[in-house]
């Protein structure tokens, strides 16, 4: 008997690159949630709130290996460390987020015991997505 998959919080902390050198810790939370099975939520905690950002999970799973990323969201492996580069550009201005690849790589691994890559059609549920499209609004 299979269990139903459940949605996965990591509370973590990212370090903000500033021009002067160090990185100022802002705590995060990464979220996955099987009923949206290609996306991963970072939500980073500061002084006026919060500020999330989603992105695909093949995203953070590709950049603990190798630059990438297009538009607004770039993730990189730092060369002989075990940081990751979270490079974040908005209309408003961009920042550059570190964060420990071995943290990151755990997360992961929590989602993949929930929808394994590559099963992620399974997830979702045609008939409810089209009834909404369906919907007027």
């Amino acid at each position: 008997m299979s269990t139903a998959p459940v949605i996965i919080e990591v509370e973590t902390v990212m370090g903000l690159r500033g021009l002067l050198g160090g990185a100022v810790p802002v705590p995060a939370a990464l979220r996955y949630d099987p009923s949206d099975p290609y996306a991963v939520t970072a939500t980073f905690h500061h002084g006026q709130g919060e500020v999330s950002w989603i992105f695909a999970r093949d995203l953070l799973a590709d950049g603990l290996l190798a630059p990438s990323g297009d538009g607004d969201l770039h993730i990189n492996p730092v060369a002989g460390s075990d940081m990751v580069l979270f490079v974040l550009t908005s209309p408003d201005g961009a920042a550059v987020m570190e964060a420990s690849a071995g943290e990151l790589a755990d997360f992961l691994d929590l989602s993949y015991d929930q929808v394994p890559p590559g099963a992620e059609w399974d997830q979702v549920d045609f008939d409810r997505e089209l009834a909404a499209l369906a919907t007027p609004r």
